[in-house]
């Protein structure tokens, strides 16, 4: 496909004139289908897949994950050493890694261990000049424990960082890899301070990425173009667009007809057809993932456990299942997946028992009719295809033992914010692994995410399930910890702060002339390494 025909496509969506902006006739421009609009441009902000895809283009981490993998490879860390008792981490960076520029901002220096300490004391320290900036809530920072965890970051000298924990920390390298700690330019920070406009870094981002952001027109389009400086190779495609398309179905449209060349998230109804389409090719592989329905332990009577024992049993998980699935995912029993280790294959799931479920209730006290909220979910997202749907099937069935289960959404960056809050009596979402560690997936359950703003839902803090989380995470056997972890998933699905539904396949479509991608494990979308033919 021509960069003609590109263009041809994308007038209606408004991006004919973005993609005029390369130079070379023969640049290579990759569209990809988005499914929505980010909050920002500064991923420790953020905790959505959605902005984190939007930003990952321009950043980097001292660690990264391999294309297509979990192993963590250095990243602006070239390498890394331990000190024997796994406290100390010091981290030698690389020397001649390039800034991107923007209009205004033209930077004086490579990269060098100062951007460093501003990316994490940004997060850490009360007292940094941007940590109230654009809001300063670091949701991932603070629910993954890392003030507790860190004891200093500090400089040895321009390219040297030593990062002392309080005790050791087993995922502590994935976690460096994960896009809440990116790194930013101390340099651009000071530049933006001086013109008294210090929110424009998490607007207009600059990293050192292998592509550069252009522009963003709201809930439209983002553009970027490669870094001629990447230091790991300029991009085999010269221009990346995002075009920010909601509906899956239009989506298909675009990609059908050559307007995108990637898309996100399918519907599991037009899977096969996908597959039938001679100019389409389409990856697939279990899902690091789960969806789930979250009950908030704080508003009675989702107190009692029982009453959340009833509602596990009170909704027809199969039917989900088989009508909304369709085949793209399995039962779910535990909060992690089968594909990731530690995952205890003897947890005994509730069965669909309406009738059990009206004993627990009269057990517990409550009378029906019983009115409470069940939110849904007003995206789709790989590990829940239709939050609508499936929320409508709950409704169907809690209906059946007497309770009132009143709908409710709000747009995506709402929904998310209100249910960390703690708003909600019930509520779906969901998690995508971040870096292949249970932990990953734990501390949602953990004591420190159940914060007003903490990404624990159910806000439920359960000191045998919190204990065993630390514990577990200080230690370096993981035949140790994983013993740890099998006790954390019974101890959950006693407790049952959440309904654990799904376990989903990914899809990911893309046009025949695409080559080099692949599919990432943390369902990242990553376009560098990518070719068009």
């Amino acid at each position: 496909m021509t960069r003609t025909t590109i263009a041809k496509g994308l007038v209606g969506l408004g991006l004919a004139a973005l993609l005029m902006g390369s130079t070379a006739v023969s640049a290579k421009t990759l569209v990809y289908c988005s499914e929505g609009s980010p909050e920002n441009f500064t991923p420790a902000l953020n905790t959505t897949g959605t902005s984190f895809d939007a930003a990952r283009p321009v950043f980097n981490q001292l660690t990264e994950f391999e294309r297509g993998s979990t192993t963590v490879v250095p990243g602006l860390a070239e390498s890394w050493t331990f000190s024997d008792d796994a406290k100390t981490i010091t981290f030698k960076l690389r020397k001649g890694v390039k800034f991107h520029a923007t209009k205004d901002f033209k930077p004086s220096r490579d990269f060098n261990a100062d951007d460093v300490l501003f990316s994490f004391n940004r997060q850490w320290k009360e007292n940094h000049p941007y940590f109230k900036v654009s809001g300063g809530k670091y949701d991932y920072f603070n629910d993954m424990d890392m003030p507790k965890l860190l004891k200093s970051i500090e400089k040895t000298d321009d390219y040297t960082i030593v990062m002392t924990l309080n005790e050791p920390n087993a995922p502590i390298l994935a976690n460096l890899a994960m896009d809440f700690a990116s790194i930013h330019s101390q340099e651009y920070a000071d530049f933006l301070t001086k013109q008294g406009k210090p929110e424009v870094m998490d607007q207009i981002p600059v990293g050192t990425g292998p592509f550069m952001f252009v522009n963003y027109q709201k809930d439209a389009v983002i553009r970027f173009k490669a870094n001629p400086d990447y230091f790991h190779g300029k991009a085999a495609i010269d221009d990346l667009v995002y075009a920010i398309t909601p509906d899956p179905t239009a989506r298909l449209a675009k990609l059908r007809k050559g307007e995108c060349h990637h898309m996100a998230y399918p519907r599991p109804a037009d899977l096969e057809e996908i597959k039938k389409d001679p100019a389409l090719q389409m990856m697939q592989q279990p899902g690091l993932n789960i969806a789930y329905w979250s009950f908030n332990v704080q508003k009675p009577p989702f107190d009692k456990k029982e009453v959340r024992q009833a509602m596990n049993m009170a909704v027809d998980k199969a039917a989900i299942i088989r009508d909304v699935y369709l085949g793209a995912g399995e039962p779910a029993k535990n909060l992690i997946p089968p594909t990731i280790w530690s995952y205890n294959d003897k947890v005994v799931d509730y069965k669909f028992d309406q009738a059990k479920a009206k004993e627990l209730l009269e057990k517990a006290g409550v009378k029906t009719p019983l009115d409470i909220d069940l939110w849904y979910m007003p995206v789709q997202r790989p590990y829940n295809p239709n939050g609508k749907r499936i929320a409508e099937m709950m409704q169907s069935d809690l209906a059946k033992i007497g309770i009132n289960a009143k709908l409710v959404t709000y747009e995506w960056g709402e929904y998310r914010k209100r249910m960390q809050q703690g708003e909600h009596i019930t509520g779906q979402l969901g998690w995508t692994g971040d870096n292949g560690d249970p932990d990953n997936f734990f501390f949602l359950r953990g004591c420190s995410a159940a914060r007003p703003g903490g990404q624990n839902l159910s806000k439920w803090c359960n000191k045998e399930f919190d204990d065993r989380l630390k514990k577990a995470a200080a230690m370096a056997d993981n035949k140790e910890r994983a013993k740890l972890y099998e006790e954390m998933q019974l101890i959950q699905k006693e407790e049952a702060p959440d309904m654990t539904i799904a376990h989903s396949v990914v899809y990911e479509p893309m046009r025949k002339e695409v080559t080099g991608y692949k599919m990432s494990p943390f369902n990242r979308h990553e376009f560098y390494g990518v070719d068009m033919k």
